[in-house]
């Protein structure tokens, strides 16, 4: 599959028939997302929801040991912004994909290391494909911090109750294999056959009436003028506490800690 690449070479992009394939291009920061994948992701999904031609999207990492870790730490530490200012594509939350609700079916080609928000775009799409070597997680809770790229409560919404609530209040990694058993991926695979794996889930999809597709996305996801209705409350609530943990001396404390590799003093204020 040849990859063209798209927005300062942090996202690349290929094609094959009616699937799109989108891929974070940052290996030597583990596919962080930073400002720039922001942007391009986000912008690049809004084109395919656009194009007719696309009937389904996967999104996967550069090389074999991440698939996304999250923020990128060197930037949120230098006070840099991971997510733009504009107001269209502030809208679409975190890597431009956790509150961005398209019609097109989204798959996780999940190849390596996926904690804190790289579990959260995992979540964010409507399928996912995982190598076994793959790792998931919430790990916020370690750190004074919050699941707020939509974690916390996408969790509780696709893994069984009890076992979402041990993830996230412990934070603790979950192997490949336990995420398949909890449902929160379709599949575990080879990391060698793990894009032909996510290929084929894509084809099954994509061989439909791309109209019948996207309104059963849309019912199932309610989703609508390019929102999701059922989601709405829990953004206005994960708004509010996120602003209240994120702000906290805990939250500093999880950073200071983290940065001196010892274990962190909580105070709860």
């Amino acid at each position: 599959m040849h990859f063209n690449d798209t927005a300062n070479n942090v996202l690349q992009s290929a094609r094959d028939g009616h699937v799109l394939v989108l891929r974070i291009h940052r290996p030597e920061a583990r596919n962080a997302i930073n400002l720039e994948v922001a942007m391009a992701l986000g912008d690049a999904l809004d084109s395919a929801d656009r194009d007719p031609d696309v009937r389904v999207i996967i999104i996967t990492g550069a090389g074999d040991k991440a698939f996304c870790a999250g923020a990128d730490l060197k930037s949120v530490a230098a006070r840099q912004p991971v997510i733009p200012k504009d107001e269209r594509r502030k809208a679409w939350g975190f890597a431009g994909v956790v509150s961005h609700p398209i019609s097109k079916p989204l798959i996780a080609a999940v190849n390596g290391f996926a904690m804190g928000g790289g579990t959260e775009i995992v979540l964010a799409c409507d399928l996912a494909v995982a190598s076994d070597t793959a790792t998931f997680g919430l790990p916020e809770v370690k750190r004074g911090l919050l699941a707020a790229a939509g974690g916390a409560f996408r969790l509780v919404q696709q893994v069984p109750h009890k076992i979402a609530m041990e993830i996230l209040l412990t934070g603790d990694p979950v192997s490949a294999d336990q995420a398949f058993n909890f449902g929160l991926v379709n599949a575990v695979v080879p990391a060698n056959a793990l894009m032909d794996s996510a290929m084929d889930l894509a084809r099954r999809v994509a061989v439909n009436a791309p109209l019948s597709v996207q309104s059963s996305k849309r019912v199932a996801r309610t989703l609508r003028d390019g929102r999701s209705e059922a989601d709405e409350a829990h953004w206005h609530r994960n708004e509010a506490e996120a602003e209240a943990v994120f702000s906290s001396e805990d939250a500093m404390e999880g950073a200071q800690a983290f940065a001196e590799k010892r274990p962190p003093v909580w105070r709860a204020r």
